[in-house]
């Protein structure tokens, strides 16, 4: 089964979503396999989580419509950072109804996702027609994005302001080699860029894939590391849906039935469907690739690390380590919000849990392989 190679070996299989073979490489690269869950009310708090943790995350998880001044200046800001800091952001909406307002919900309104969330999700319970739906509605949106061949790039680092400034002066003039569907003003120095879908890296005999397996494996430094994600570029123009198997929250009706419902629409929808919002991995067949996103994940303090026993928060949510979710149940990307937004470093406590996932991924595959 998939779950049992390494991520690089799993970029490699055939019949792959471009977005989870860039995804599985920069996993093996940053040698991260954390997402940060976002969950935040103003852009100002957004941006500055995403600059402190993005060195050390894969994934970015949003919640739009929890942050109180959404707008171009937040989208902007994003995948400036994203860019940078090299993770993909999802926008964690939970779609779930009839496939017209979905298609909306999407594309329209304030927040816009499918410009700018390179990963979302959505609940089958409509039926399978809601895949159907986003896939749609994202080929419509990307190839309102392809009819711009020549992108205008502002040059610059959006600043993120200190405790002492206002965020009315907070400006994100940003560069970025994607428009959004609804086109903003942008300042500074502009140079033109041309879009692509597809990734090519000709003349060169270091390819992404060959510098993944070695900077996944522990060979070279720092600075092959930073070459392998300079080769490894930007995401593809496209976009990826995950369907939310299992949930986390005490007494949740998502299992059984319902959980192979999602798997088997996902088989039938591989060029859409990435993965799982899961509890364990549900990668049961010998051509199942897909990746596995699992909240519910808290790191006991040094003084509480002995014990592995699964604790809440007192409204539902259930937590497991980094070594059970990972080693034990075979998930591939541990989800983690209050554990880290509330640390005094948050930079740090990132550090901390990728440490942790990571060794737990590396003791899965590698016991495999003994």
């Amino acid at each position: 089964m998939s779950h049992t190679l390494h991520f690089s070996a799993r970029a490699d299989l055939p019949n792959n979503h471009p977005l989870r073979v860039y995804l599985y490489r920069l996993i093996s690269i940053k040698r991260s396999n954390l997402c940060v869950s976002a969950d935040l009310n103003s852009t100002t708090a957004l941006l500055r989580l995403a600059e402190e943790v993005g060195d050390y995350i894969c994934v970015l998880k949003t919640h739009a419509d929890i942050v109180d001044d959404f707008g171009d200046r937040t989208i902007n800001g994003l995948r400036d950072i994203s860019r940078r800091k090299k993770f993909l952001i999802f926008e964690d909406r939970k779609f779930g109804d009839i496939g017209s307002t979905v298609q909306s919900q999407y594309t329209r309104g304030p927040l816009r996702i499918a410009s700018w969330a390179h990963l979302t999700n959505a609940h089958i319970f409509p039926g399978p027609a809601i895949i159907t739906a986003l896939k749609s509605a994202a080929a419509s949106a990307l190839q309102s994005l392809v009819h711009n061949v020549s992108t205008e790039i502002t040059a610059g680092t959006p600043h993120i302001p200190s405790d002492g400034e206002e965020e009315d002066d907070y400006d994100f003039s940003s560069e970025d080699a994607i428009r959004t569907l609804s086109s903003s003003r942008r300042k500074g120095s502009v140079v033109t860029a041309t879009t692509t879908i597809s990734q090519t890296f000709e003349g060169t005999q270091r390819t992404p894939a060959s510098m993944a397996r070695a900077v996944s494996a522990g060979e070279g430094d720092d600075g092959d590391r930073e070459e392998a994600l300079e080769a490894l570029g930007e995401p593809p123009l496209a976009r990826g849906l995950l369907l939310l198997a299992e949930m986390s929250s005490e007494g949740n009706l998502m299992t059984g039935s319902y959980t192979k419902k999602c798997l088997e629409a996902a088989r039938e929808h591989q060029d859409f469907v990435v993965g799982f919002i899961s509890q364990r991995t549900l990668n049961e067949g010998k051509k199942d690739n897909f990746v596995s996103m699992t909240p519910g994940v808290n790191l006991p303090s040094q003084e509480k690390a002995a014990s592995s026993a699964k604790t809440g928060d007192g409204l539902g949510q259930q937590y497991r380590t980094p070594a059970k979710v990972t080693a034990d149940d075979g998930c591939d990307i541990i989800i983690v919000g209050r554990g880290i937004l509330g640390a005094e470093d948050r930079a740090k406590e990132a550090e901390r849990y990728r440490l942790a996932a990571w060794k737990a991924y590396e003791s899965r595959v590698g016991e495999i392989k003994r």
